[in-house]
């Protein structure tokens, strides 16, 4: 199947650690210590009227603090185990060097009293859907296969079915194995195929036993944590109408320590068509996997990715559960250790893709992203001859502005396109010169719409808008410079698919690092670019950098969209009139039920703040801070939970690292 690796290190991000409980005054505690000799002999010299009662009042103090860090202690022992309590030391006394991963997984972990929460919470579930599991087993080390068969074994949630298809395994151990668990448990189904037919087929075989609402796929040296079927069944009760689930996953090793955690975006159809990354755990309604005719024989490698592909051409009914639920196991020669040990995947996930787009009826063709494996990029034709009106605000800084339209008209490949540069006041001699050459010069397609007024962003490309003839309008600054020619017909391709809103591309500052590659919501409190200050080269968390992804909104900077959908969401805010704009924009499309996206292997430079000064005075201070209560009053939900991006990743900085400690 297609992996889903991490190629950037994850960098730590400075948490602030949450100090244990215990011990949290001791220097008050060894004060009144140190102090108790000495008022002691004072007492005894000179008698209970001068010290005692300072005396008495240290050792009031003393045993209250005392009992009451003794009484904390004892809750987290309740709470956390002796476990816990341990960890609580090791993290105030830095006893061990952690990476921060492991530190994520120690504020994460399943204690006792979790346990025992879930298990009074399965009884109270009014559904209860059975799953069936499918695990097609061969070969497999009996270590693994035992480690995975208990994994299922002390699953909290009791309502399961194990469905086996042995595919011809000619190790010895594994028939004597399965026959030994199924004996051990009711719940154990197996089926004993007698010849070998790779993964698709033996996984149709285990799909032929199930019995449940729901099936789970489970690879067979994988394994899940105890809670991983608890969280299907509960998200089950609280949207029965879903017909697939997955969650987060990370890897694990030959000595049982977990790494590489990939904390997942919610459904994003266009990032799906660039990599297999709902993966592990999935969750799918069984009627429907047999009515699409489960897994398809020739896809191996990428079947599950192939599965998903036509599943969701008949549903939109799908859920993420932000946890790791599925350990995948890191073992040489498995594709979670490295994808290429399976190249047959890798050809098998191009050609499902490929056949997603013909039976989508798609003018599209795919291909794989070079240098990395399991990342594909599809790309779009585009069918007609759509006019883009290139929408360029401006006021002065001629230098820049020449450039940027120097760029347009002499690297880009596609030519129907017009130019409207909204002059917002310009004064010097020298852009009034520039206007009048390029009117000279493209006399068809630039043009000049004033617009004197107080700086306003939104009014300003609001008036280039109403301005606008084309189809398709781009949003774009006057300090951007062309690179990729293919741009505009890129753009163009993506933005007339009928669910595309916004689509943006990777900027970059002219050191050649990212400025930006899509937006976070909740970075900084509102939004931040995704990626900010990488070099141009890096891949980004999971090849995101390489790939076209969904992402939650796009900067004006670079921005298209057809005009039809700019007015259906009723343009840009003018109450926004410096800040966030773009971003609000980006929200009522994705409101109105659209997706934006990113085209990272498009670029342009972008010389970024030379139109406007630094936020340094009192006024525009003040008005910022306005555009923040604003954008907080009007979509604090969605800023506290970008579906785009993980509850798990910090919103203190742009560069994906993992959270510790969320607030």
């Amino acid at each position: 199947m297609g992996e889903a690796t991490q190629n950037d290190p994850v960098r730590v991000t400075k948490e602030k650690l949450t100090l244990p409980v215990i011990l949290r005054k001791s220097r008050t505690l060894i004060r009144i210590l140190f102090n108790l000799p000495r008022r002691l002999f004072l007492f005894l010299k000179e008698g209970l009227p001068y010290r005692g009662r300072k005396i008495l009042r240290d050792l009031f103090s003393f045993f209250k603090a005392l009992m009451r860090r003794g009484l904390k202690v004892l809750r987290i022992i309740h709470q956390e185990g002796w476990l816990g309590l341990w960890y609580s030391f090791e993290e105030r006394f830095h006893l061990a060097d952690l990476e921060i991963y492991e530190l994520w997984q120690r504020r994460h972990r399943l204690t006792s009293r979790e346990r025992n929460r879930i298990k009074k919470e399965i009884k109270k579930l009014p559904q209860r859907p059975l799953i069936s599991i499918l695990l097609p087993v061969y070969n497999t080390d009996e270590i693994w296969l035992r480690r995975c068969l208990d994994s299922v074994l002390v699953q909290l949630y009791p309502h399961w079915e194990l469905c086996i298809a042995d595919d011809a395994s000619t190790a010895k151990h594994i028939r004597r194995l399965l026959e030994k668990y199924r004996a051990r448990d009711r719940r154990i189904r197996v089926v004993f195929r007698e010849v070998n037919g790779h993964i698709s087929a033996a996984s149709n075989s285990a799909l032929a036993l199930a019995t449940g609402d729901y099936i789970a796929l489970l690879d067979h040296d994988d394994e899940l944590t105890p809670d991983a079927l608890y969280e299907v069944a509960s998200l089950v009760n609280r949207r029965p109408e879903v017909d697939m689930i997955y969650s987060d996953e990370d890897k694990i090793d030959t000595q049982g320590r977990r790494h590489s955690p990939f904390f997942k975006p919610d459904w994003s159809p266009d990032t799906f068509l660039s990599l297999m990354y709902t993966c592990h755990l999935g969750v799918y309604r069984t009627a429907l996997v047999r009515r699409i005719g489960g897994f398809r024989e020739g896809f191996e490698g990428s079947q599950d990715y192939d599965l998903v592909l036509r599943l969701t051409e008949h549903t939109e009914r799908i859920c993420h559960i932000p946890r790791v639920l599925y350990h995948w196991r890191s073992i040489p020669a498995s594709s979670a250790a490295n994808f290429q040990t399976k190249g047959y995947a890798q050809d098998a996930g191009l050609r499902a893709i490929g056949e997603a787009l013909q039976r989508r009826g798609e003018e599209a063709f795919v291909e794989p992203v070079a240098g990395v494996s399991g990342r594909y990029r599809v790309r779009y034709h585009l069918q007609s001859r759509p006019q883009v009106s290139i929408v360029i605000p401006t006021r002065d800084l001629s230098a820049f502005l020449e450039t940027c339209l120097k760029s347009i008209f002499e690297k880009t490949d596609y030519d129907h396109f017009e130019v409207i540069v909204v002059d917002n006041d310009s004064r010097e001699p020298e852009t009034l010169d520039l206007f009048r050459r390029w009117k000279e010069k493209e006399p068809s397609r630039f043009r000049v719409a004033p617009l004197p007024i107080s700086f306003n962003f939104p009014a300003l490309i609001n008036e280039g808008v109403r301005n606008a003839e084309g189809d398709l309008v781009l949003l774009l600054n006057n300090d951007i410079e062309v690179v990729s020619a293919d741009w505009l017909s890129e753009m163009a391709a993506q933005a007339l698919r009928p669910r595309i809103g916004a689509v943006g591309v990777k900027l970059l500052y002219p050191d050649d690092t990212v400025q930006h590659g899509g937006v976070v919501l909740g970075i900084g409190g509102i939004a931040g670019h995704s990626h900010k200050y990488s070099a141009k080269d890096r891949p980004g968390y999971f090849d995101r950098l390489l790939i076209t992804a969904n992402c939650a909104a796009v900067t004006a900077a670079c921005l298209m969209v057809k005009r039809s959908r700019f007015q259906e969401v009723g343009g840009f805010d003018e109450a926004l009139p410096v800040a966030f704009n773009d971003v609000d924009f980006c929200i009522k499309l994705l409101k109105a039920g659209y997706y934006n996206l990113c085209l990272s292997h498009l670029r342009l430079y972008h010389h970024e703040s030379q139109t406007r000064g630094p936020e340094d005075t009192v006024e525009k201070q003040i008005r910022f801070r306005g555009e923040i209560d604003l954008m907080k009053e009007r979509w604090g939900g969605l800023l506290k939970n970008d579906p785009f991006y993980s509850p798990h990743l910090t919103r203190d900085i742009e560069d994906f690292s993992i959270c510790v400690d969320p607030t």
